[in-house]
């Protein structure tokens, strides 16, 4: 059995849907299963044992498929050799799907589009047609063993520590930069700071403080920190889905966006909202979130 799941987007885009990823797996757990998305952050299932191969959405040879002159022999060749394609990529005219067989079933097309809550129903719904449904939407990654021991040697005697990701891919997604300074400084823990390209990265930590930067670290060992943080602490981001799917206990900031589509699931997972102005989230507002979290037992 050969799978081809097309699935673009960043980080956060590839985690939500996992749970879809894990009730393919289950269901064909000797199956072939190739994506095409966004390589980095695809590279957390082929630790995971989702994937077995990853193609980037980047390359140009996926262009063809949106335009009406016929593929070339090579590549229509490669694509007739799975005997399932799910597609998450936009088709509005129906290009895309008229490149594949015409045999039933062995096509389906959800779109990327995202109306369910939570946001990872809407990738498990486009798989009902195969018979595959669930009620658990909560994403769990699974890391092998080289990969967690090789993030516990990059984080050396580095113990008992707050994660903090206080970064985002835009600056309304952003709780000031001050309150986490001070967030830190209530809870006195040694903090794991996490960024990433383009991303703030001039909290001004408590000098008292130990802090560890973990900017643009490879996912993978990014997720194997993470597992031993002993708190989270992010808004909605992709990072944020990270430290859910391996357990942490998370408490996540969110403003404009909608937390019951794009919080990741969980009980270990606790949100803060206060309008659609972060700004207008206390500090003291974080600290009562802590309490009712509690750790994953992924």
């Amino acid at each position: 059995m050969r799978i081809l799941v097309l699935r673009g987007g960043a980080l956060g885009d590839f985690l939500v849907t996992i749970p879809a990823l894990r009730l393919l797996r289950n269901r064909w757990p000797g199956a072939q299963i190739e994506l095409v998305g966004n390589a980095r952050a695809a590279e957390l299932g082929l630790v995971g044992g989702l994937l077995d191969s990853v193609h980037s959405q980047h390359e140009v040879r996926w262009s063809a498929l949106y335009d009406g002159a016929p593929l070339r022999p090579e590549f229509a060749h490669w694509l007739g050799r799975f005997d399932l394609v799910i597609s998450f990529w936009s088709d509005l005219d129906g290009a895309l799907r008229r490149h594949f067989p015409q045999k039933p079933g062995d096509f389906i097309a959800s779109g990327p589009k995202v109306s369910t809550k939570p946001a990872a129903k809407h990738f498990c719904d486009a798989l009902a047609p195969l018979g595959l449904m669930t009620a658990d939407y909560v994403a769990r990654l699974d890391l092998s063993a080289s990969v967690q021991a090789e993030a516990d040697q990059r984080l050396g005697d580095f113990r008992d520590f707050v994660a903090y990701h206080p970064g985002s891919g835009s600056p309304k997604k952003n709780w000031p930069a001050g309150r986490w300074a001070e967030l830190a400084a209530r809870l006195g823990q040694p903090a794991l700071a996490i960024s990433g390209e383009a991303e703030q990265t001039d909290i001004l930590w408590p000098e008292d403080l130990f802090v560890q930067r973990a900017h643009e670290w490879p996912l993978p060992l990014l997720a194997g920190a993470l597992r031993r943080c002993s708190r989270y602490f992010g808004h909605d981001t992709g990072i944020s889905h990270l430290a859910a799917a391996v357990g942490a206990e998370s408490v996540l900031l969110f403003g404009p966006t909608d937390p019951e589509t794009w919080a990741p699931p969980g009980e270990h997972v606790r949100v803060v909202k206060s309008g659609a102005d972060l700004a207008s989230i206390r500090v003291s507002d974080v600290v009562k979130a802590i309490q009712p979290t509690r750790k994953a037992r992924f």
